[in-house]
This record gives structure tokens, C-alpha cells and sequence, in this order.
């Protein structure tokens, strides 16, 4: 195994270590398990490493109740100093260092085993959603990582290869590496890329109906309901229909450069779109503080933005307030300061009930 594999595969294990802690805290939900169904859908190596986690818990669990690992057992084995386990608690740090290493080396290698002849035993490679194709080791000598976040959830992942993945809320991705390129699939949400560029390996972004090929850059993609924008913070990215074809074919006049502080929308996948606007990218990603700026934008909008990541949404109830302008910077984490905003206007009132908060006007 390579390098650049080990540093995957421990990717994978520690996502595995993720699920396994958030999915053992309580009983999980449907979201929940269906969350989790999902991400070991996409490979076997998830599986693998799930249920390898899963059986080192478990022997954690056991050992604590073990009679010879109780606080006393162990206090009383620290007394007695001629006992060869305090001794090797005395040793040098570099050969604990090794004797740990070597245990856990141990303990892996049980739990994988334990965890193939699970695998086997009941058939989860034969009913594999998706088939050979969505192999982390496929033929095509891709490796597969998923990522998905619910509501009001961010995620930032660094790969081996230095590129850092910032996915905002409510957001889908599988990203594969392969010798020759690597490959993103947005399915829905928003992700921010900062791409360690690479001329063997081209980086290019499926989002919808567009793919966006990197040019040695940051930048942000969101993929809406009935639209992608692509927004870049530096650098240059190129922007082309899917239907195109590979980036591999060469530069086509479908293109559409795009450079830093540049946006481009392209709406209900029509081809070719607006040009491309200038824009504050800062402000376009401020998501990735936690925050969202406006600048004399509608409340409707405004409202809209934030509900993305409330767990109790605003709803306009007074027409004649959907176009009212707002200018700020807010925290996506802190919806009362917003609500204290909205209050705070004139001629504005906000009522919370069990659901929601409904702004309305009101007149004195």
C-alpha cells in the first residue's frame, strides 16, 4: 500500500471512528441510520473500518470490567514496584512509544480480521449498494470518500494530497482519487475546494450540470435547486457544460474562465449563462467563519439564507416585507442575534411560536 493510500485509509478509519462515536451516544434516529447506511454504502473499506472500530470498542468495554484492569487491581500493581509491569511503566518514553505501537498493531490486525469474516459472513459485498463500480479500490484505480452534512452542520476535511474540503450545510460529496485525476461529485449543498494543484492530476468539480476544472485555485460551488454558482476566491477555474465531455478532450469555446473575486451563475442549466459577475468573495464564502454578509439585500432573501442553517425558521408573513433591504454580517450559529436585529427595526415585530418565527409589520 502506498503512501498515499495509508494516508486515505486513515481518512476513512477516522470518519469510521466518527459514525461509530455518534451512532453509540443514544439510540440513533431514522436520519441518523440512514445517514450511516448511506456512508457505508459508498465502499467496502467503510465497512471494513466501521466494523473494525466496532470490535475495538467492544474489547474496550470488556477489558474495563475485566477483575485484572479494575482501579484497584491497578493501584495495587503500582505499589509493588518489583512487579515487571510497574517496571515497564519506569522505562524510557521510546520504548513505551514502541510497546504501545506494537499492541495496537495487534489489536488492528485482530479486529480486521474479525471484521472480513463479518464482512463474509453476512454477504454486506453481495448487496453492496451500487456494485463494482463504487469500489474504493476499483478497477479503475480510484479510491471513493463520501461526505454529508445535516442540518446546520459544516464539515472540513484536509486529503493526503494537501487539498482542504470545506462542505456547508446540508451538503453531499464524493470525491475520488485516481493517478490520473481527481474527481468531486456535488450532489447537493455547497462546498468550498482550496485545491493543491497538481499537472498529473487534474481537479474537477460535477455539480449539477456543469463541471468546474481547477486551474490552481480556491473556490466555492453551490449547487441549488433550480442553479450552480461557482464563485472563485483566488486563482482561475474553467467552467463548461457536463455535456461537453472530459476535461481531458482539451479547452472548448463552451468555457468560461473565471478568475478571482469572479462569480458565475448558471440557472436551470442553460448554456451558455450570464457572464460572469465580480463579486466579494470574502463576503460570497463567509460561511466559512460561521457568518453571513449581506449588503442591501431583501429580507426574503435574507430570511432564506438563514434558514439554511436555523433549526427554527423565519417566515415572512407581510408581503410588503420580502423586499426590504438589509445590510450586515450575522452569525449562522446565533440566530437570536438576527431576531434581535429584525426586532430592533422600525415598524417590525417577530413572533416565535413552538416552529417558527413570523415577521410581520405592524403600525403604531
Amino acid at each position: 500500500m502506498t503512501s498515499n493510500d495509508e494516508k486515505i485509509r486513515a481518512a476513512i478509519a477516522e470518519q469510521a471512528g466518527d459514525w461509530f462515536v455518534g451512532n453509540d451516544e443514544g439510540s440513533p434516529d431514522v436520519q441518523d441510520s440512514a445517514d450511516l447506511a448511506a456512508w457505508l454504502r459508498t465502499s467496502p473499506v467503510h465497512i471494513e473500518e466501521f466494523l473494525g472500530v466496532s470490535v475495538i470498542a467492544r474489547d474496550l468495554r470488556e477489558a474495563r470490567t475485566h477483575p485484572e484492569y479494575s482501579l484497584e487491581a491497578i493501584l495495587a500493581r503500582a505499589r509493588a514496584e518489583d512487579e515487571p509491569g510497574f517496571r515497564l511503566l519506569r522505562q524510557p518514553p521510546s520504548d513505551a512509544v514502541r510497546v504501545g505501537a506494537s499492541r495496537r498493531w495487534r489489536t488492528a490486525t485482530v479486529a480486521m480480521a474479525m471484521a472480513a469474516c463479518l464482512l463474509l459472513s453476512i454477504g454486506l459485498f453481495l448487496t453492496w449498494s451500487g456494485g463494482p463500480n463504487r469500489h474504493s479500490a476499483a478497477s479503475d484505480g480510484m479510491t471513493a470518500l463520501h461526505f454529508e452534512t445535516r442540518h446546520g452542520e459544516q464539515l472540513t476535511r484536509r486529503f493526503a494530497d494537501d487539498s482542504v474540503l470545506h462542505l456547508n450545510t446540508d451538503s453531499a460529496i464524493t470525491i475520488r482519487y485516481g493517478k490520473n485525476e481527481r474527481v468531486a461529485v456535488l450532489t447537493s449543498g455547497e462546498a468550498d475546494f482550496e485545491v493543491a494543484h497538481d499537472l498529473k492530476r487534474a481537479f474537477r468539480v460535477l455539480a449539477g450540470s456543469v463541471v468546474v476544472s481547477d486551474l490552481g485555485t480556491t473556490f466555492d460551488v453551490r449547487l441549488a435547486r433550480d442553479s450552480t454558482v461557482v464563485t472563485v476566491v483566488e486563482g482561475e477555474v474553467a467552467v463548461r457544460p457536463s455535456t461537453i465531455g472530459p476535461r481531458s478532450e482539451g479547452p472548448s469555446r463552451a468555457d468560461v474562465q473565471l478568475g478571482a473575486n469572479q462569480q458565475l451563475i448558471i440557472a436551470n442549466g442553460i448554456w451558455p449563462p450570464a457572464k460572469a459577475v465580480a463579486v466579494d468573495a470574502q463576503r460570497a464564502t463567509a460561511w466559512l467563519h460561521h457568518q453571513i454578509a449581506f449588503d442591501h439585500e431583501s429580507l426574503e432573501k435574507v430570511a432564506a439564507e438563514f434558514n439554511r442553517y436555523a433549526s427554527k425558521p423565519i417566515e415572512i408573513v407581510t408581503p410588503g416585507l420580502q423586499k426590504l433591504e438589509i445590510s450586515g454580517v450575522f452569525a449562522t450559529d446565533d440566530p437570536a442575534e438576527f431576531i434581535a436585529f429584525l426586532r430592533s427595526m422600525e415598524g417590525v415585530q417577530v413572533e416565535e411560536t413552538a416552529t417558527r418565527f413570523r415577521v410581520s409589520r405592524y403600525h403604531r
